[in-house]
């Protein structure tokens, strides 16, 4: 069974890209990495294909914290975080896969520099490549929770 890893942001709006970052830079056997640009609902039919073990969203969110600090989103707190720019609040893509994967991790990073522009802000990228060191350890259940 295949994990897949869904990068979700605009690199055209500087940190708002985080998620795109982290899924070209993410390796790992045993997962599918994908750079879903700012419309993750074009990559449902590969999840709902796949049937992942584990399915993990990456994308930039405005969570109150120090830029590059990320942490796992639970479902029931996804309205109280700002995700970045895409078409589907992540909530209804979550619903809609729910029963296409054996569990949904949702981490939200927090951007520096939401604005016109390419490349991340140092401690976006910084906290990307932490990020990216997780999971390629295998360790996404040590990531902290949004509290």
């Amino acid at each position: 069974m295949v994990n897949i890893l869904l990068g979700v942001g605009n690199p055209l709006r500087r940190d708002d890209g985080v998620g795109n970052y982290v899924a070209a830079g993410f390796r790992r056997q045993g997962w599918m990495s994908l750079d879903c640009g700012t419309v993750p609902e074009n990559f449902t039919g590969i999840v709902r294909r796949e049937h992942p073990g584990l399915l993990v969203i990456v994308d930039a969110a405005e969570m109150g914290r120090s830029p590059g600090e990320f942490c796992v989103v639970p479902k029931e707190r996804l309205r109280d975080v700002s995700f970045g720019t895409h078409q589907l609040p992540l909530d209804v893509i979550v619903d809609y896969l729910a029963h296409s994967a054996g569990r949904i991790v949702i981490i939200g990073i927090q951007p520096l520099v939401v604005e016109t522009g390419e490349g991340l802000s140092p401690p976006v990228r910084e906290g990307a490549d932490r990020l990216i060191g997780y999971l390629e350890r295998g360790e996404p259940d040590r990531i902290p929770v949004f509290r």
